[in-house]
């Protein structure tokens, strides 16, 4: 989902056009605080991956007063931010790029490479959102499971497992079973594959 933040309509409506016109659901708010107000009821981030589009200067909250609330919310890996501005100079794009801003863009931009930075920025907001949710199963498992996965992902077979922790054969395939639903897969090279 693109989120476009700008006080002038037709500058979001533009950019809805635009990012419908690549297959990018569009959502525009015409400011930082209507915004901030949408983040803070429960948000559903998009499985394609998330962007804002966010001018630097608005009435109220400005665009870089928001994207520091949304750094300190450690939010910036999976919301990226690409910043809109006709005010811009060097200084102010190289401290929001320096501060983990994704990308900075001075009015009137290039359409298609805006377009282009959005779709990279959603990829890397889709791949945020997955290492999320695997650290999140990862939390979930034992200490005695997180020590026979970090066995199985050494290749160890069960009955070495079994040895090497002091525990039964089947104490280690109970547990392999919780990591495997815990961790929502069927097979231990699919494991290791969602956490190389």
């Amino acid at each position: 989902m693109l989120h476009i933040i700008d006080d002038e309509e037709v500058i979001r409506d533009a950019l809805s056009w635009l990012a419908r016109s690549r297959q990018i659901a569009a959502h525009s708010y015409e400011s930082a605080e209507k915004f901030l107000t949408a983040l803070d009821r429960p948000m559903a981030f998009d499985t394609q991956g998330d962007c804002i589009l966010l001018d630097v200067r608005m009435p109220g909250l400005s665009g870089t007063s928001l994207f520091e609330m949304l750094a300190s919310r450690q939010l910036i890996k999976r919301l990226p931010v690409i910043f809109l501005t006709g005010h811009g100079d060097v200084p102010m794009a190289v401290d929001t790029l320096k501060r983990g801003a994704f990308d900075f863009f001075e009015k009137p931009f290039n359409d298609n490479k805006l377009m282009d930075r959005v779709q990279e920025a959603m990829t890397q907001s889709r791949q945020a959102g997955s290492a999320a949710v695997i650290h999140e199963r990862l939390a979930t498992l034992s200490g005695r499971e997180k020590e026979v996965l970090d066995l199985i992902l050494q290749g160890k077979m069960n009955k070495v497992i079994a040895d090497q922790l002091g525990i039964s054969m089947r104490t280690v395939e109970v547990h392999r079973a919780h990591i495997f639903d815990k961790m929502q897969v069927k097979t231990a090279v699919e494991l290791a594959g969602i956490l190389k």
